[in-house]
């Protein structure tokens, strides 16, 4: 029986733009091709701007945030996945701590929770483009301002809606979030590397012993080595003498550098090598005994999703702590206020900093350089730290029961496609206690590891966040896998079909 928020959704859940799920079968080239023009969309938008308003006015609440949540300031894209993201994250917690009553093993009450998932993401997206209004995010503007502004952000957050749905129902490869993370992490992190629009210029950022006041190098790490073996062979127009070689393996301690380059690819390594680890369990076909298979049970089982979920929570919390700063605790004489977070403007920028409360502590860190300029950096990277990996391994046992991942889900896909696992009666209750074995254990551990390797990655620094390289790896690799499985489902058999649709 659906739960009484979940009957209180349910009329907007009817009314709701929806996509409908295909009712043929969808050729890879066709997924592929609607993939893609989800993917240029997404670019559109993220570079298409805000009409009505001046991005270098007002402030900038979720710059700390921007890589993971997909967003893009002053854009269409300015609220990003934000909304989706929160959406879930609000569902999971309520399910998780029983605050709704679902019965996911009832295919009605897990169609009414998704769909009112999506009515909740309608209502963060027009929550949060109206706390960004409210909140002078764009600076003062006008009653008409406000109202052009506020359908830009809602009209943009139903597209974005409606793209998610519409890959995650079979039109396209994988998920709409994933697609639109690994696509601005990965640009960000090429940026990183080839940015030549931005040279070091700032007095005194130059090597110990330098013949000028400036290295004047781009800020591009692998443009900035290029730059430098030109200036040692003597080639190009440049006048600046080179620097020393080990220089750049720091540089200034927040540029990109030799080290930042190496943590990328450490992470990069990291992250591959823990999807690889897993359980198998062996598999036999009921019709024809003599095909066997295995199912596998990966170490990180519910992939980068508690990473999302943890993230979501962090930003809405400094989002909404640089709101209630700045409208109602300025001089922060509020004590109460003063949990939550205290803020200083960044000079030269739309930033606000987090310098108390539990906003600075979930805050981020900026690499092991910015760590070692914070009084309290030791507390700040501990509290970060331990609280992303209670938080990864939490949502990661949630997330099993919620997403069809349990072991009573397996089971029954599993007897359904035809498969038995050898030495045990073609039972579901039997086979379900097996899993119980595994599953919950290997979430449980992932989302501990995933914990550890994001909090690392974040503490350690990379090209972009240390958090956004791990999910754009772990998103690479999935998409990898995606690509294999449709293109043994194009090799057909009765036996292939029904093992494909548990994996």
């Amino acid at each position: 029986m659906p739960s009484t928020f979940l009957k209180a959704l349910s009329p907007f859940v009817r009314v709701m733009p929806e996509v409908k799920a295909p009712d043929r079968e969808v050729s890879f080239k066709e997924k592929a091709v609607w993939t893609i023009v989800i993917l240029l969309i997404f670019l559109i938008m993220s570079h298409m701007p805000l009409y009505g308003v001046n991005p270098t006015e007002g402030t900038d609440y979720l710059w700390a945030m921007r890589v993971i949540l997909a967003s893009t300031r002053g854009t269409l894209m300015e609220l990003g996945i934000g909304p989706i993201v929160t959406a879930g994250l609000v569902m999971q917690l309520l399910s998780g701590s029983k605050i709704i009553d679902v019965d996911f093993g009832d295919p009605e009450d897990r169609a009414l929770f998704t769909g009112g998932q999506k009515v909740l993401a309608l209502f963060m997206t027009a929550f949060q483009a109206m706390a960004y209004i409210m909140g002078n995010a764009y600076g003062v503007l006008t009653a008409n301002e406000m109202v052009l502004v506020f359908v830009q952000l809602f009209a943009s957050g139903v597209i974005v809606i409606l793209m998610d749905e519409l890959i995650q129902k079979g039109w396209g490869l994988g998920s709409g979030v994933s697609l639109f993370i690994m696509t601005n992490v990965a640009g960000q992190v090429i940026f990183n590397m080839f940015n030549v629009t931005e040279f070091e210029t700032v007095i005194g950022d130059a090597p110990v012993g330098y013949a000028q006041e400036y290295s004047n190098l781009p800020k591009g790490i692998i443009a900035a080595v290029i730059q430098n073996i030109m200036r040692v062979a003597g080639v190009g127009g440049d006048t600046f003498p080179a620097v020393d070689a080990s220089w750049l393996v720091f540089r200034n301690g927040f540029n990109p550098s030799l080290f930042t380059l190496g943590v990328t690819f450490l992470i990069f390594g990291a992250v591959i090598w823990l999807e690889s680890v897993r359980v198998e369990i062996p598999l036999q076909y009921a019709k024809y005994r003599g095909m066997k298979a295995r199912y596998p049970i990966k170490l990180l089982y519910t992939s980068n999703i508690p990473v999302i979920l943890a993230q979501a929570l962090y930003a809405n919390v400094l989002f909404f702590g640089q709101i209630i700063y700045s409208n109602w605790n300025q001089n922060g004489l509020n004590p109460l206020l003063n949990l939550i977070g205290t803020f200083k403007q960044d000079p030269g920028s739309s930033r606000m900093i987090a310098t108390g409360g539990l906003a600075y502590y979930i805050t981020p860190p900026q690499g092991i350089f910015g760590i070692m300029q914070e009084d309290l950096g030791l507390l700040h990277v501990a509290f970060y730290a331990g609280a992303m990996i209670l938080l990864c391994w939490g949502f990661s046992k949630i997330w099993v029961d919620i997403s069809g991942i349990a072991p009573r889900d397996v089971s029954r896909q599993l007897l359904g496609s035809g498969y038995i696992v050898p030495g045990f009666r073609r039972s579901e209750r039997v086979l379900e206690r097996l899993l119980e074995r595994y599953i919950p254990v290997v979430a449980g551990l992932g989302g501990f590891l995933i914990g550890v390797l994001a909090a690392t990655a974040d503490i350690l620094g990379a090209l972009a966040s240390g958090t956004g390289i791990l999910l754009m790896v772990s998103i690479i690799k999935q998409y990898y896998e995606t690509l294999a499985k449709e293109q043994l489902a194009g090799m057909g058999g009765e036996g292939v079909a029904g093992l494909l649709g548990i994996l």
